[in-house]
């Protein structure tokens, strides 16, 4: 596609876009790094601090506490600050944290866990506008046939930070000390904000961005003018907004579809490591990299489920059975973790969590479907809700898995608990969910949808 600007020439459709879901496949690679960091840098934390479990697991659970409560907030200051600014603060914030988790490690033993839990829940905090972000970006900067390869883009980088910060970190940790992780995040964070600052821009209002390219976003189904308005906007953050999403069939099953997908993403971010040394009898550097191979699989398996969905809706197929199909299949295969119970060959376990993990990816196209689903004035609110729900899973998972290794004295049934939640998502998709299509709320005054 292209147009005739004032000179009379044809002026040549850009591809701004890609360049701003690289973006936000960057940042979540940060975000969950952030996350690895203490996953992986944790057993020796551990030791170092003479941290009981239940402590770890609150180091663990308390990052989701915290990104929990910001969902609602973050979601409302998207919607009426708009999406640059509030990512951009949040990742600032976030990399301070990491710095000074770093030297809270060399603090006396008396306070450095309570200044190390005090700056993970602001971490928690300043991470929790990432993923509204991310959806409401893509609701904007995308056509509705390329939403799900851009949404697929932004969540694998959950599976590829796992991949590529992994044995970074292991290899750090038993290197240079726990602390080197948080020290590489907060740097490179800083870097990764600079680049946010200078880069990512409103569509109609990107420096390098040409008239066919909005078009073609536009005609397409881009909520292009989401930010166009300069300045504060309504408030659409209230109770009746809140209990409006919830009276919503479609979206009560979206919700309880992303908690069960996300339990599984927290094993695999929180206790997969511990799972590997503890259970495996793997060394923390072993432990490292070979996280690193169901998270590969992972970062495939989440780009061929957005691939295989706009797949589907080009050949004609329906906007739900495209969304549904993948996410279906992919949480049976999710359920083969449970096998790994079954063996004690490494490289089988090996293989069965590749697989899960492969599973997983491929069928985590939640936000896809919120970028499809959201009301065209409550986007970031709806992610934010959908993320609270979802993230809830951060806070539980840890907590139960806890729970049931203390009392068994082995993962088993951690798997059992993780495997059959994939099930359930499959449940709340089939049963719950229904048709997949857009709501239509309008904000008739200041804080107030119809």
């Amino acid at each position: 596609m292209s147009l005739r600007d004032a000179s009379g020439l044809d002026e040549k459709a850009t591809h701004i876009r890609y360049l701003i879901v690289t973006m936000l496949f960057l940042a979540s690679c940060f975000s969950y790094g952030d996350r690895i960091a203490l996953s992986v840098g944790g057993v020796l934390m551990q030791k170092a601090m003479a941290l009981s479990p239940a402590k770890m697991g609150l180091l663990f659970s308390g990052f989701g506490w915290a990104y929990v409560a910001g969902q609602l907030p973050s979601g409302g200051l998207l919607d009426r600050f708009g999406s640059k600014q509030v990512y951009g603060i949040s990742i600032i914030i976030w990399s301070l944290c990491a710095l000074l988790i770093g030297f809270a490690g060399y603090a006396p033993a008396a306070w450095a866990f309570s200044a190390i839990f005090g700056l993970r829940l602001l971490s928690g905090l300043a991470q929790s506008p990432v993923f509204p972000g991310n959806g409401r970006i893509v609701a904007a900067w995308f056509p509705t046939a390329e939403r799900g390869r851009a949404s697929s883009i932004f969540n694998a980088s959950q599976y590829f930070s796992l991949f590529a910060f992994g044995g970074l970190f292991g290899w750090l940790t038993q290197n240079r000390g726990w602390q080197s992780c948080f020290w590489f995040m907060g740097i490179a964070g800083m870097v990764l904000a600079f680049a946010w600052w200078k880069l990512v821009f409103n569509v109609t209002e990107h420096p390098m961005i040409s008239r066919p390219e909005i078009d073609c976003i536009e005609q397409g189904g881009g909520l292009v003018n989401v930010d166009s308005s300069r300045g504060p906007r309504r408030n659409p953050l209230t109770w009746e907004t809140f209990k409006m999403l919830l009276s919503q069939r479609m979206l009560v099953g979206i919700y309880i579809g992303q908690f069960c997908i996300n339990t599984l993403t927290t094993f695999f971010l929180t206790w997969f490591p511990s799972y590997l040394v503890k259970a495996r009898h793997m060394s923390i550097l072993q432990a490292g990299f070979a996280a690193s191979l169901p998270a590969l699989c992972g970062f495939v398996g989440g780009i061929l489920g957005g691939i295989c969905s706009d797949g589907l809706l080009r050949r004609g197929y329906s906007l739900t059975f495209a969304r549904k199909a993948p996410i279906i299949a992919g949480m049976l295969l999710s359920v083969t973790m449970i096998a790994c119970n079954y063996t004690n060959a490494q490289t089988l376990v090996m293989a069965l969590m590749s697989l899960a993990f492969f599973g997983k990816a491929f069928g985590a196209l939640g936000w896809t479907v919120i970028a499809d689903t959201s009301p065209k004035e409550l986007v970031g609110v709806n992610g934010g809700v959908f993320n609270l729900f979802g993230n809830l899973s951060s806070i539980t998972t840890p907590t139960v898995i806890v729970i049931l290794v203390a009392r068994t004295g082995s993962f088993n049934s951690a798997l059992v608990f993780v495997g059959l939640t994939a099930l359930v998502a499959i449940f709340s998709y089939v049963v719950i969910v229904g048709e997949i299509k857009r709501l239509d709320f309008h904000l008739t005054s200041p804080g107030v949808a119809s």
